[in-house]
C-alpha cells in the first residue's frame, strides 16, 4: 500500500506552501490581524479563488474541482504554517454542509457561487450560553422564521450568508444582510469572531440528512486539526531554528539537553498529529465507516499537540518569546482557539470512547 501523496496531492501541496510563505510573511499577518477589521484582502482572496481552492472539495457539475477531504486537509495545514488570516476555513464549512444537505436550489445559489469564489459563507453553530458540546444547540425556529443569537462565528462581517446550526441536527441558511452582526472579541487576532442576532430572520432549512451533514462536521474537524498540525510544524520549525543560533556560554542552546529533548517530543507530537489527520481525511474519503472515530482522534490529539508544541516553542525561546513583538504569539493563540473550535480534546476524547465501546 502507498501511504504517500499522489502526483496531484503534491503539486497542491507545494503550490500552496509557496505561494502562503510569499503572500504572508509574518509582517503581513500582523497587519492584517491588528489593522484590517476583516483580517484578508480582496485581492488575497480573489487569488485563493482564481486557483479553485474555495470548491476544492466541490463536485465539479456544482462548480467546484471534484477532489475529496484528503486534498481540503493538505491546503488546511499549509494555511496554518503561514498563519494565513483568511475566511477559507469559515467557507470551507459552510460549503461542506451544502454540499452534505443542501436543496437543489440551495446549491445552485449558495454553493456554486461559493465553489466559485463568488460569494463566501460561514457556520453559525455556537448558541449564546451553550457551553462546550457542540451537539448542545437549542436554536428552534418558529415557522420559517429563525430567533435568537450566535456567538463566535468566524468571519461572519464578510460573509454573503451563513449556515445556521439549529436543534435536532437541522441546519438552515440566511442572508449576511438579514441578521445583525457585530465584532467580538476573540483571544485569536488572526480570525476574526462576531456575534449574529436572528431577530425572526426568513430562514431556508437544509434537508435533514443527519448522517451527511454528521460527514461534513467530521471533515471540519479534521480539516481544524491539520490546520493546527501546520501551526505547530511552523512553531517547531521557529524553535529548532532559534536553539541552533542562540547561544549561551559560547555554545548553541540546542546542545544543552532540556533544550533539544523538549524539540525532539515537538516534533513527535507534530508528526502525531499529522498522521491521525491525514488517516482521518483518507477515511473519509475511502472508508466511511471509520471516519467518525479517525475524525475525533485527530482533532482530540491535534488539538492538544498544537497547544504543546506552540507553547513549548515559547520557553525555548524564552524572555523574547513571551513579548508582544514576537510572532510566535500568532501561533500560540491560532493553536489555543483551534483546541477548543468544533470541540474540545475532551469532547472529543469522550467521543472516541463512546464510539469505540469504552
Amino acid at each position: 500500500m502507498n501511504y504517500d501523496f499522489n502526483d496531484e496531492q503534491r503539486a497542491i501541496k507545494e503550490a500552496a506552501g509557496q505561494m502562503l510563505a510569499k503572500r504572508y510573511p509574518l509582517d503581513e499577518v500582523r497587519r492584517l490581524a491588528f489593522d484590517d477589521e476583516r483580517g484578508f484582502t480582496d485581492a488575497q482572496w480573489e487569488e485563493f479563488a482564481s486557483l479553485g481552492w474555495p470548491g476544492i472539495f466541490v463536485a465539479e457539475e456544482e462548480g467546484g474541482q471534484g477532489l475529496g477531504v484528503v486534498e481540503l486537509v493538505i491546503l488546511q495545514e499549509e494555511l496554518g504554517h503561514a498563519i494565513a488570516p483568511s475566511p477559507f476555513f469559515s467557507n470551507a464549512c459552510a460549503g461542506l454542509l451544502l454540499a452534505a444537505a443542501g436543496t437543489a436550489e440551495q446549491r445552485q445559489e449558495y454553493l456554486r457561487p461559493l465553489a466559485e469564489g463568488e460569494k463566501r459563507g460561514t457556520l453559525a453553530l455556537w448558541d449564546e450560553g451553550q457551553g462546550h458540546d457542540p451537539r448542545a444547540i437549542g436554536l428552534q425556529p418558529h415557522g420559517s422564521a429563525l430567533t435568537g443569537t450566535k456567538i463566535a462565528v468566524p468571519d461572519a462581517g464578510s460573509a454573503d450568508f451563513i449556515v445556521v446550526a439549529g436543534a435536532g441536527g437541522r441546519h438552515f441558511v440566511v442572508v449576511a444582510g438579514d441578521v445583525e452582526i457585530e465584532p467580538a472579541a476573540g483571544i485569536d487576532p488572526t480570525r476574526k469572531l462576531f456575534t449574529v442576532h436572528l431577530g425572526g430572520v426568513d430562514a431556508h432549512p437544509l434537508e435533514h440528512d443527519v448522517a451527511a451533514t454528521d460527514r461534513a462536521y467530521q471533515a471540519m474537524a479534521t480539516a481544524l486539526a491539520a490546520e493546527s498540525t501546520g501551526v505547530a510544524q511552523r512553531a517547531m520549525e521557529m524553535a529548532v531554528e532559534y536553539a541552533k543560533d542562540r547561544k549561551q556560554f559560547d555554545t548553541p542552546i540546542g546542545a544543552f539537553q532540556s533544550i533539544s529533548h523538549r524539540c525532539a517530543q515537538m516534533l513527535l507530537e507534530v508528526e502525531g498529529a499529522r498522521s491521525t489527520s491525514y488517516y482521518a481525511a483518507w477515511a473519509l474519503d475511502h472508508e466511511p465507516e471509520s471516519a467518525p472515530l479517525a475524525a475525533s482522534m485527530a482533532k482530540a490529539y491535534a488539538s492538544d499537540a498544537g497547544w504543546r508544541v506552540t507553547a513549548s516553542a515559547l520557553q525555548v525561546h524564552g524572555g523574547i518569546g513571551f513579548t508582544w513583538e514576537h510572532d510566535l504569539q500568532f501561533l500560540l493563540k491560532r493553536a489555543k482557539a483551534n483546541a477548543h473550535a468544533l470541540g474540545d480534546a475532551r469532547w472529543h476524547r469522550e467521543r472516541v470512547a463512546e464510539l469505540a465501546g469504552v
